[in-house]
């Protein structure tokens, strides 16, 4: 399966397929080690459980890099460079995650983004920088349906938090950054 569903790589984006070791007692899998080159070094790790239908974005974060791994179930991934001057600005893709298929996504500060969970799903998180440090400035976003971000979303979220509903659209989110 190909985790890039839709669109095509962005810099600083690494999609890198994990490598589970199975046995009579199960699987192994090593989701993160520090030697590898993955684009990101975590300052917090969290786990995300969401609902079917449940989508969390359009965030834009300045600051800080960000890994995802689902271990339960599977989310679509949508992600707009505005970052500027960027060899992929204005550009957007969809990466497609699941327990079923491990791999990593790595993204760098500069990338709008969110997910959308396709049944009840959890992943693990990490950040460059905690969450604890976050401020206004550095936690902003768009609103996920705006048809400038190009995001072929594969169905309408039956979820969406109050805030993120209320986002701007993604021409008003660039013209105040």
């Amino acid at each position: 399966m190909s985790n890039l569903a839709d669109g095509g790589a962005l810099g600083g984006v690494r999609l890198i397929a994990l490598e589970p070791h199975e046995d009579e007692r199960g699987r192994f899998t090593e989701v993160f080690a520090r030697h590898w080159d993955c684009g990101i070094e975590p300052a917090q790790w969290s786990v995300v459980e969401s609902e079917a239908g449940a989508l969390r974005g359009m965030h834009l974060h300045r600051r800080h890099d960000e890994y995802l791994m689902v271990v339960a179930g599977h989310m679509s991934v949508g992600l707009y460079d505005a970052r500027p001057g960027s060899a992929t600005e204005g550009y957007s893709s969809r990466y497609e995650l699941s327990a079923a298929d491990p791999a990593f996504l790595t993204f760098p500060a500069g990338l709008i983004h969110g997910w959308l969970a396709h049944e009840s799903t959890v992943h693990l998180q990490a950040v460059s920088e905690a969450y604890v440090a976050y401020a206004d400035d550095d936690n902003e976003g768009c609103h996920w349906s705006d048809p400038d971000l190009g995001i072929n979303w594969p169905f309408t979220p039956t979820l969406v938090a109050e805030r993120a509903d209320a986002f701007p659209s993604l021409r008003e989110l660039l013209s105040r950054v």
